[in-house]
């Protein structure tokens, strides 16, 4: 999915304004994992594969579906790689499940974006549809309390961290689309790559 990031900041900052207000308070209690790494796999593994995605992306959802679960079986539970996410939310209700995902414990960030893209029909892409409900409803098939869920998406110091990361990323690998990875930081691809294109672009890094 492509992504300008001027409209992003415009559209994000008039979603996300009125409700963090009511909830300025959370970020100072919240757990010291809030803006820590979201890793699998070996932590002394050779390589390393990083992942930009959007949870409302169509593509992202696709590799999440179809070469991901390969990726895990086996390479990052085998301890061949360390597989690194990356939120990169390309508008605002990608922005609020990001910062859902953060603020759950950290072994459920995967599955709980897992069960975010396997569902776009129902919560993003439904024009009838509440969004923010049924993310809430995902949220709380992974164990969080809606007060909780309201505290994440009002949480003005977790939305600054997920956009400047966002940011950072952008100016620094010139990321325009999701999902995009990095390869041992040798190679980058911008594609729902299959899993057999996957381990090639892991073999050119090697």
């Amino acid at each position: 999915m492509s992504f300008t990031r001027r409209s992003f900041l415009v559209a994000t900052g008039a979603a996300l304004s009125a409700g963090a207000l009511q909830h300025a308070a959370f970020a100072a209690d919240a757990p010291d994992t809030l803006f820590t790494p979201r890793v699998l796999g070996n932590p002394n593994a050779k390589i390393v594969v990083e992942e930009w995605f959007s949870l409302t992306c169509i593509h992202c959802a696709h590799f999440a579906e179809e070469t991901f679960p390969q990726v895990k079986k086996n390479l990052i539970d085998t301890g061949k790689i360390r597989y690194v996410f990356h939120d990169f939310p390309t508008d605002q209700l990608a922005t609020l499940a990001a910062m859902v995902a953060r603020t759950l414990p950290e072994d459920r960030y995967e599955p709980f974006c897992s069960a975010v893209l396997s569902s776009l029909d129902r919560w993003a892409y439904n024009n009838e549809a509440d969004h923010k409900a049924e993310l809430q409803k995902i949220a709380a098939f992974a164990g969080m309390p809606a007060a909780t869920f309201e505290k994440a998406i009002a949480d003005q110091k977790l939305l600054q961290f997920i956009m400047t990361e966002q940011s950072e990323a952008q100016d620094k690998y010139n990321i325009e689309s999701t999902p995009t990875f990095r390869f041992n930081n040798k190679e980058q691809v911008s594609s729902a790559l299959s899993y057999d294109d996957f381990v090639k672009y892991l073999n050119k890094a090697s």
